[in-house]
Formats: structure tokens, sequence, C-alpha cells
């Protein structure tokens, strides 16, 4: 199979705990590596530090490719951690519901956790009730990157790259797969995926981060505001599992075309909230291309992320499984929608909705897509 990936130079990296990369033109850009843990094999997890032009830093490990912290400056300059997660990697390996982390090799949920192809029924790992959810039981969020730490003209990047072998978790063909993280010098935490198979397979990749604009461990997020570019979504059933109907927003607690505060209709009397105990669906994003998904704004620190995206969908996830048993970074337990997730993504169960857009990805073919979250403050 014809390899996308160009193979890691042996350089001062290897067997280093820590390593500062600054650039030159630029001395507050730079990326540096350390040890986070080691895993039950005996392999170790390294974190790497990702610093832009203006202070803004993205810590990342290759365990996963868990997003551990993002820090985004609100109103007044002052930067604060806006995603959920934990200090060290045992944590991590211990309980966690996806905090930051890539899903795949397909994001969301699978009815039943089968689908064919070409008349071939592959039977996946059931990890979410009668479903799969997010790449099964050991997914691409539990899994060992190869990290190439690097430098560009937009900023800091992080260039992971895993292969997944044919049958893992039940999926045909072996995947070569690269994510590209870049923290740019806009205030921006670009996300670029790439991946080929030798085999006909499905596949759906999705950054899975919690966000909290108010800073982790603050709290709910009923108040932040929300605006989504969708007509539509695609309402589930008692599983979660979409119907096949894309039904039009309008007249519904769906409606965020224009800014509503997530927490004002959440606990509207809606069979579709019910069964998501909150916002857990797919929006069907307008237009093609790469556009904006999503704008969110938090007015009392007056942080605003714009999700930009060349996905056809967007999953509004709320935390509404979120317990208070996630401790989190500063000690705090992460109780219920103490965060939300904007997952671009194609449609959950695709594979068994053929009118919905296609997941399947062919051998000579290249799988690509990149979003974008980016932080500004008013």
């Amino acid at each position: 199979m014809k390899s996308l990936f160009h193979p890691v130079v042996k350089s001062a990296l290897c067997g280093a705990l820590a390593l500062t990369i600054v650039l030159p033109a630029q001395a507050k850009s730079s990326i540096s590596k350390a040890e986070f843990g080691k895993m039950a094999d005996g392999r170790t997890a390294d974190i790497y530090t990702l610093t832009n032009a203006r202070g803004m830093t993205a810590r990342i490990t290759n365990y996963g490719g868990i997003v551990v912290s993002l820090t985004a400056p609100d109103r007044w300059g002052k930067k604060g951690d806006v995603v959920l997660g934990y200090n060290n990697l045992a944590d991590y390996i211990k309980a966690t519901p996806y905090f930051g982390a890539i899903a795949g090799r397909y994001a969301n949920r699978i009815a039943q956790g089968q689908f064919k192809l070409d008349g071939v029924t592959y039977n996946l790992a059931k990890n979410n009730g009668p479903n799969a959810l997010h790449g099964g039981k050991v997914g691409f969020d539990k899994r060992l990157w190869k990290a190439t730490p690097k430098l560009s003209g937009r900023g800091p990047v992080l260039d992971l790259y895993y292969v997944s072998q044919n049958t893992e978790e039940g999926y045909p063909g072996n995947l070569s797969t690269r994510v590209v993280y870049t923290l740019t010098n806009d205030n921006e935490l670009r996300i670029d995926y790439s991946a080929m198979t030798d085999k006909k397979t499905v596949l759906n990749l999705t950054h899975h981060s919690y966000f909290n604009l108010k800073g982790e461990g603050n709290g709910d997020i009923l108040g932040h505001r929300l605006m989504l570019n969708a007509n539509r979504f695609t309402p589930v059933d008692a599983t979660l599992i979409p119907t096949g109907k894309l039904q039009s927003v309008r007249g519904t607690p769906f409606d965020f075309r224009k800014f509503f505060t997530i927490g004002r209709r959440i606990g509207a009397n809606n069979l579709q909230l019910q069964r998501g105990k909150g916002y857990d669906h797919n929006f069907v994003l307008n237009g093609k291309g790469f556009r904006t998904a999503a704008r969110v704004y938090e007015p009392t620190t007056g942080r605003m992320m714009t999700v930009s995206t060349t996905e056809p969908g967007i999953q509004l996830y709320t935390g509404n499984f979120l317990d208070g048993t996630n401790i989190g970074k500063r000690g705090i337990a992460y109780k219920f929608r103490n965060g939300f997730c904007l997952e671009t993504q194609h449609f959950p169960d695709s594979p068994n909705h053929p009118k919905f857009p296609t997941t399947t990805l062919r051998p000579g073919k290249v799988y690509r897509q990149t979003t974008i979250y980016r932080f500004s403050a008013r």
C-alpha cells in the first residue's frame, strides 16, 4: 500500500524526556516534549506543549491524540484552560468519556455494531448498549500514536501517525492515518486529517474535546450562547441511532440558526431531548466545502469559539453523562453538563443509511478533512 507519510527522522528527540524547539523569528513560538506516563505494556506516552506567538498553549499527548489542555484569552487578556481533562496518563487510562481525544475508526455510533460492504457483514465491538461507539473498546482514543513535532510559519505543529491493522475492532483494511495539530498564530487549533486503506472500509474521524469557555472546572455550560449553521438535524431512536430522517430545526429546541443560550430550551418537553438527556445530536451543516459550522460565546469571560470544517455534520453534545465521578485537572469534579462537545463529522450510522453522505473509503483514495477551532474575545 502506498504510504502517505514520511518516515520519522532520528534526532535529539529520540529517548529525550524533555526538548524545546524555538522558532528563531518568533521567540514565543515553541514546542516542548516531556514524559506523560507509562502504559500497561511498558510503553511511554509523551506530552507536547505547543506555544504560539501570542502565548496561547495546547498540551497534546500521543496517547489517543488527546488535547489535555488548551488556553485561550478572555476579554481582559487573561488566559484560561478551556477543555476538560486530566493531569496524568493513568486517569485517562482508568476512565475517560473521550476527553479531548481523536475518535475513530468510526466516530459516533453504528447501530447494532454491524454494517455491510459489498454484501459482506462486518461485526464490531459493542461498547454502547447494543451499538458500537467511537471505534470500539480500544479505539483510536486509546492507541499510542507516532508523534513528530515541527515548526511552521503558521505556528507549532504536532504530526501524529497510526496504522490500524486489518480487522482491528472489526473494521476491514489496514488503515494508515495521519492527524496534524497546528496551534496557529491566529489563536486557532487547526486539525488536518488524512488516511489511506488497502481494503474497502468505512471511516469517520473527529475531535472530542469537552469545552467550557468559562474555564474547565468552572461549573456548567448552560449560559453559553450557541449558533449553528444548520437548517436540519438527524433525529434519533431510543438508543441514539439516527432514524434516517433529516428534520427541519424550525420551531424546535434544535434551532440554533441565531444565537441561543444552550440552557434555555434544554429541558423542554421534547422527545428528542429526552432521548439524549439533553443535546446529543448530529446537525446537518449548510453548504459544502470549508465553511463556518458553529460559534459559541461565553458572556462572563467574553470568550468566543468559532468552528469551521469541511465535514457535512457536527455533533452537539452537552455533557449529559458527566456525573461528578471524573475529577479534573484542578481537583474539581466534572458534574452534569460541565462541558460541551462540537464534533465535526459525517453522520452517525452512515454505513447503514445509503442516503447519508458516504463514509466508504476505497483503496487508492485519500480521506481528508480539516477542522479549525478559532478563539477570540470581545
